[in-house]
């Protein structure tokens, strides 16, 4: 099966890859995708575009990182571990005291045992970062007036670019659902790598399919990429996307979460909701206040694509979150397949559901198509056909579908049906 297939390739090449938003990390972990998938493209934009208020920082390439003690031993190597070094961490060679460098490590008091994940992308700073133990039980017992060698050898590239995946699978109608998922961290299995493992998987699941809808997934640095991104195809993006998710922390076996979109009707709200409820899985919703991931751009003001995230445990809530505990010991095949199993349907359901969408703008004149009285008689009711038909149009904004337009009209399914078949022979809706 895919998941199992692209859990391996995530597990033994990618995760101890360092990336960032930009660099050879990322660029070389795109490759490696793009062997499994032909035809993923792969995109760029140039660091310093100025994408909306934001601007793409240089690519930041790290070649090695380590402190020395005056005996020189190596007591932190970034070759051990990428996650030893603050990512984006400015080039540094100079002979420092105990002091002066501990207030450059990094570490979680409270969980002892982990190594954190710190990162300065927007800010040029230097750190290395340790476990709380290992601080308190090596670095702490140098003497006050120990010297220690600090070499950080990295380089940033100014001419380079900011790089994505892009996949398309085209579908009958010129409407697509978009899914993203990012692909910027290093060493981190959950927060980083499950996404873009559903992702491929739901991939190989749909390329061969014939589809109502096209699916568009796009593999980006988080924050910067969809910015960049968006900033790239808005126009695009406007016109053709119906819904979609953004897939993030999907590899543990704790709770089920979505974070609903902006305005809470999209259809991917209600289809993974839907999906939850058939197959009675225990689920946790939360609103639009509680973004975090890339959701917050998707929805943003201007752009307002009615996005979705889906996670297992949501990030910035689960004790591994970016920490050296977010490992392949706690991610699990089991865990990615159930979540690829959710994504599916809930695609699925997309695909096979009707969103009305009226042709006209403002009420259309039924005058001329025998649907409104020849005479208006002041307090003479409409014909409840009529009513409902003009009620029916007036949610028929191609998002809406035809289930939740029976039940905000107060009329049964089966009578919103056939309004929708013949608003469609009349050619009033598409």
């Amino acid at each position: 099966m895919s998941v199992s297939k692209y859990h391996h390739l995530a597990k033994f090449k990618l995760f101890k890859i360092c990336r960032s938003i930009t660099g050879n990390g990322i660029s070389l972990s795109l490759k490696i995708i793009k062997k499994k998938l032909p035809d993923l493209k792969l995109k760029k934009i140039k660091c310093g575009t100025k994408v909306f208020d934001w601007k793409i920082p240089p690519e930041w390439n790290v070649y090695n990182a380590y402190v020395l003690d005056y005996k020189k031993k190596k007591i932190i190597d970034f070759k051990k571990n990428n996650l030893h070094l603050v990512n984006f961490s400015i080039p540094y060679k100079k002979r420092i005291k105990k002091k002066e460098l501990l207030k450059k490590i990094f570490t979680l008091k409270k969980q002892p045992t982990a190594i954190p994940y710190v990162t300065s992308y927007y800010k040029k700073n230097w750190g290395f970062c340790v476990s709380h133990n290992y601080k308190k039980n090596v670095l702490d017992k140098y003497k006050d007036n120990s010297l220690f060698d600090v070499k950080i050898d990295t380089k940033f590239n100014y001419k380079g670019s900011l790089k994505y995946g892009e996949y398309f699978i085209k579908g009958k109608k010129n409407k697509e659902i978009l899914i993203s998922t990012y692909l910027c961290h290093p060493s981190m299995a959950n927060n980083e790598l499950s996404g873009p493992i559903v992702a491929m998987s739901l991939i190989d699941y749909f390329k061969n399919k014939k589809l109502n809808y096209g699916i568009r997934f796009v593999i980006i640095p988080e924050t910067i990429g969809a910015i960049s991104y968006i900033y790239k195809n808005l126009k695009k993006l406007k016109n053709n996307v119906l819904c979609g998710f953004n897939i993030t922390c999907v590899g543990d076996l704790r709770n089920y979460t979505f974070i609903k979109s902006k305005y809470e009707n999209s259809p991917s709200d209600y289809s993974i909701e839907k999906i939850f409820k058939n197959k009675n899985l225990k689920y946790i919703k939360q609103n639009f206040l509680n973004r975090g991931s890339d959701e917050r751009q998707y929805n943003s003001v201007g752009v307002n694509l009615g996005i979705t995230t889906f996670s297992r445990s949501k990030f910035h809530e689960f004790p591994e979150y970016h920490t050296s505990l977010d490992n392949f010991d706690f991610v699990s095949v089991k865990a990615l397949e159930q979540s690829f199993n959710i994504m599916k349907e809930s695609v699925e359901l997309i695909q096979s559901t009707i969103y009305p969408k009226t042709k006209v703008i403002c009420e259309p004149f039924l005058t001329k198509r025998n649907l409104y009285p020849e005479v208006n008689i002041k307090g003479r009711k409409f014909k409840n056909k009529t009513k409902l038909i003009l009620d029916f149009l007036q949610y028929s904004d191609g998002k809406t579908d035809i289930e939740k337009i029976s039940k905000k009209i107060k009329c049964k399914y089966n009578e919103a049906e056939e309004i929708y078949n013949y608003l469609t022979k009349i050619k009033l809706v598409e």
